[in-house]
């Protein structure tokens, strides 16, 4: 099942979504900074990248989220709750989910959403395995777009909203606002969000990170062309690309771009797009925040700052956010 899938059950059949795929991609890439959405690195072969990637030495997000998350689990639990249902955005590996589903109290529902529905399987059928009484109920959706929840046996005593990784990072400032606000509306009144934002550091520790020694990252990036040559059809010719992955001081931003090697066409639906020698594709944006910044823009997305943890160095922090309507509806939003 590729990235094509239905995102929401009975309002838009394959057809539909691959003509929307294809016309999103080209006009991507006829823009004067040619650029594609980053859900194109999720294929199977993509996640399987990822989660390689989250183990290299110098990818630091992956390892400090975790040991903040070990840390301060017992805290996070009891702002939870009992019986919450848990919906993951971008679930990947479950590996997050897994650490925090083992000490949440009597967790009714895990909701992983991923758009790659063959690596969300094989994942959520492990998952099951070491939790055999919670109900599991994968979505396979593009969730920065609205989409169904599935109905519980129970209802939960809240739906937490579980974002972890600073997948947040890879949206501008006003899409990473529009997506806090989709979040909002399905973690619904007496919700919460658990999220992990990345932190400015020293530009190469961060460098480093999306320019790994063993050129993982750079697999990763190229295999965004070989998922579009699967599922629309477009004959890019990798070896006719390179990774390079630059920081942008004024954003506070990585731009992970595929660099063409050399004045190139390639066709897509019977479109021709023309890559000039050294022209880049930007295929993800890696936004680092201040802890204040980022907690005036979820203010901004109509969310509380309840509870936030950083590691010793500051290098990483993670959020329990929850509804501002559910809490005081009177408090206008900034």
């Amino acid at each position: 099942m590729s990235l094509l899938v239905k995102r929401r059950a009975n309002t838009l059949d394959d057809e539909h979504m691959f003509e929307e795929a294809k016309m999103e991609i080209v006009q991507g890439l006829k823009a004067e900074q040619k650029r594609i959405s980053p859900k194109y690195f999720y294929d199977e072969r993509g996640s399987e990248l990822f989660n390689e990637i989250c183990s290299l030495p110098e990818y630091y997000p992956t390892r400090i989220e975790r040991a903040i998350m070990r840390e301060h689990l017992p805290q996070i639990a009891k702002l939870v709750g009992p019986g919450a249902a848990v919906i993951e955005f971008g679930a990947g590996s479950n590996a997050k989910a897994r650490q925090l589903l083992r000490h949440l109290e009597s967790p009714l529902a895990y909701v992983p959403v991923e758009i790659s529905g063959e690596y969300l399987a094989e994942q959520v059928a492990e998952l099951q395995r070491e939790f055999p009484k919670l109900s599991i109920k994968p979505v396979v959706a593009d969730f920065t777009k609205p989409f169904d929840l599935p109905r519980h046996p129970k209802e939960p005593a809240r739906n937490l909203v579980f974002f972890p990784g600073s997948t947040i990072g890879n949206f501008t400032r006003r899409e990473a606002k529009s997506l806090l606000e989709v979040m909002r509306r399905e973690a619904k009144p007496g919700g919460a969000l658990l999220t992990g934002v990345d932190l400015i550091k020293d530009v190469h520790v961060v460098l480093a990170a999306y320019n790994d020694s063993q050129g993982v990252t750079a697999a990763f990036n190229l295999n965004a062309l070989q998922h579009m040559n699967q599922v629309i059809g477009s004959n890019f010719q990798l070896e006719n690309f390179n990774h390079k992955a630059v920081y942008d001081p004024h954003y506070h931003r990585i731009e992970m771009r595929l660099v063409s090697l050399k004045r190139q066409l390639v066709e897509i639906s019977g479109r021709t797009i023309v890559f000039e020698k050294g022209e880049h594709i930007v295929t993800e944006y890696s936004h680092k925040y201040a802890v204040e910044e980022f907690r005036a823009l979820a203010r901004a997305a109509g969310w509380a700052c309840d509870s936030m943890w950083v590691d010793d160095e500051r290098m990483f922090s993670v959020h329990f956010l929850t509804p501002v309507a559910a809490r005081t509806p009177a408090e206008p939003l900034e």
